[in-house]
């Protein structure tokens, strides 16, 4: 069994009810069982800023599954629920985001699978939910999420 971290995210339609809906949906997961979840939290889009505000949380999962196979079924949970990656901008408007963000303490460099989430330390909508679950989780390359954040917050 692997510990894993999943970052949650909606800002079309029921956000808050496709989030927790989604997380039923990874309790059902085979191998796999939810051991967390963090609060959800109402945050400012990043990159593509001409759309609405978005719902972030994170999930700490147990699963049988290795990081591709985890990936492939939250790919597929996506589109249950109505997310087209391929007709939708980068960082664009979805009903449901999704993100491997760590397994265990992997570093995996994939084809369209990069764990630690490439840009993980960078995002406080990613770091202060995961403080919430685990604040000495560390990011294998980057240190604790704890420290993370606090250079998040020293550098304004």
């Amino acid at each position: 069994m692997a510990r894993a971290f999943i970052g949650l995210g909606s800002n079309l339609g029921d956000r808050e009810g496709t989030l927790r809906a989604a997380v039923g949906r990874l309790r059902s997961l085979r191998g796999t069982s939810v051991t967390r979840v963090s609060t959800l939290r109402n945050t400012e889009p990043v990159g593509y800023l001409d759309q609405p505000r978005f719902l972030n949380g994170a999930v700490e999962v147990e699963t049988e599954l290795a990081p591709r196979e985890l990936l492939d079924e939250l790919l597929a949970l996506e589109r249950t629920f109505g997310r087209d990656r391929a007709a939708s901008p980068a960082q664009g408007p979805r009903t449901l985001d999704l993100d491997l963000l760590l397994y265990g303490d992997q570093e995996v460099s994939e084809f369209e699978l990069q764990v630690p989430h490439p840009r993980l330390h960078q995002r406080r909508f990613v770091l202060e939910p995961l403080a919430e679950l685990d604040p000495h989780l560390e990011v294998p390359g980057k240190g604790s999420v704890e420290t993370l954040l606090a250079k998040l917050d020293s550098s304004g």
